[in-house]
C-alpha cells in the first residue's frame, strides 16, 4: 500500500512537471491583434500556454539586456531585424537551426542561424486627407518635403532609441546622403522642428493620423495600408529619394526558460498556418509557404536604398548616442 502511494506521489510530480513546461513565455513586437490571433491559434493547436507581452523592438533589446542574467522569456516573434542583429552582437540570443528555415531565402535569415526573417515592410510617410486639406497641406512625396516650414509641428515619428521603425529611418537617410552622417544629423536637426512628439512604438504616429490628431506621421507602409483598410482617409506615400525597410524577425533568448517549446513555437511560425496569417497583414512575407496580401505594397512597386545591415547594427549604439546628444535631450 505505502509503494502504491509512494507510486501516486511520483505520477502526480511527474503530472505536474510535465504540466509546468507546457507554457513559453514571449516578447513580442507584433500589433496586439496580430500577435493574439498569431499565439492563439498557436495554443489552441498544441495545448502550450503562450505567455505574450508586446514591447517596441528597441524596448524588447532593452529588457533582454536588463534580464540577461536572468531572462524571463523565451524567444522573440517580430521587430525590425535591425534589433535582432544588435541583440545576437550583445550575447542576448542562441542559433537555431530550425527544419523550416529552407523556406525562407538565405539573404533574408541569420547565416548563423540566430535570426529569421518574416516580412519586409518599406518605410512611407501616411497623411489624413481631411486634415491635410483643412490646413492647406499638401502630402509629402520625398525626405526633403519633410523639412517643409508649413509641416512645423505637424509630423509625428517614432524616438529612435526606443522603436526599431525610427532607427531604420536614421539608417535610411544615411544612404540617401550617400554615406556623410554630418548631412543626416543636419538633416535630423531641421526635421526636429517639424515634430510634435516622438513616440515609443513605431505604429503609434500612424495611428494618430488615422484619428486626425495629428496631419502626417512615418513609419511602415504595412501598418498604414492596415489603417485605410479599416476605413481611414488617408494619403500613404513612399519617399521619392528611396527608402529603406524592416526585415521582420524571431530569436530565441539566450538562456530562456521555456528552450524546447521555444523551439516548438519557432517552428510553427514558420510553417503554413502561422505564415498564411502572416500573410493577411498587408506586409510582404518572406516564406515561400506564405502570399503577398493583395491589397499590400509589394517591394518590386517601392524604391529602395541599399541597406548594410550589418553597418547599421554595428552602429547603432553610436548612431542612437549621437541623436539622444544632439536631438532628443535638448527637446
Amino acid at each position: 500500500m505505502k509503494r502504491l502511494a509512494t507510486l501516486l506521489v511520483i505520477l502526480a510530480c511527474a503530472v505536474g512537471m510535465v504540466s509546468a513546461q507546457q507554457k513559453v513565455g514571449v516578447y513580442t513586437t507584433l500589433e496586439e491583434p496580430l500577435a493574439k490571433e498569431l499565439f492563439d491559434l498557436f495554443q489552441k493547436e498544441t495545448g502550450i500556454q503562450v505567455n505574450w507581452q508586446r514591447l517596441s523592438g528597441g524596448e524588447v533589446e532593452s529588457r533582454l539586456e536588463a534580464e540577461k542574467s536572468n531572462p524571463q522569456a523565451s524567444i522573440w516573434v517580430g521587430g525590425v531585424g535591425l534589433n535582432h542583429m544588435s541583440a545576437k552582437i550583445k550575447g542576448l540570443t542562441t542559433p537555431y537551426k530550425s527544419k523550416m528555415l529552407a523556406n525562407t531565402p538565405p539573404e533574408y535569415r541569420d547565416t548563423e542561424n540566430y535570426w529569421v526573417g518574416l516580412y519586409l515592410g518599406p518605410l512611407s510617410f501616411i497623411t489624413n486627407n481631411k486634415i491635410a486639406k483643412e490646413q492647406g497641406l499638401v502630402p509629402p512625396k520625398s525626405w526633403a518635403d519633410l523639412l517643409k516650414p508649413e509641416y512645423k509641428g505637424k509630423i509625428r515619428m517614432p524616438n529612435p532609441t526606443t522603436s526599431g521603425t525610427a532607427y531604420n529611418m536614421v539608417t535610411t537617410l544615411r544612404y540617401v546622403f550617400k554615406g556623410d552622417e554630418e548631412k543626416v544629423f543636419d538633416y535630423l536637426q531641421k526635421l526636429d522642428k517639424n515634430i510634435d512628439q516622438y513616440t515609443k512604438s513605431g505604429s503609434a504616429p500612424g495611428k494618430s493620423v488615422a484619428i486626425g490628431e495629428i496631419p502626417i506621421a512615418v513609419g511602415y507602409a504595412h501598418d498604414q495600408v492596415k489603417l485605410r483598410v479599416e476605413g481611414a482617409d488617408v494619403t500613404i506615400t513612399i519617399p521619392s529619394e528611396g527608402t529603406g525597410f524592416e526585415i521582420a524577425s524571431m530569436s530565441l533568448v539566450k538562456g530562456g526558460p521555456d528552450a524546447v517549446n521555444a523551439k516548438k513555437l519557432y517552428d510553427w511560425v514558420l510553417q503554413p498556418a502561422a505564415q498564411a496569417i502572416i500573410a493577411k497583414w498587408y506586409v510582404v512575407p518572406l516564406s515561400k509557404l506564405a502570399k503577398k496580401n493583395p491589397v499590400a505594397f509589394g517591394m518590386d512597386e517601392v524604391k529602395t536604398v541599399k541597406q548594410d545591415l550589418t553597418w547599421d547594427a554595428g552602429n547603432k549604439e553610436r548612431l542612437l548616442a549621437r541623436w539622444v546628444k544632439e536631438i532628443g535631450s535638448k527637446r
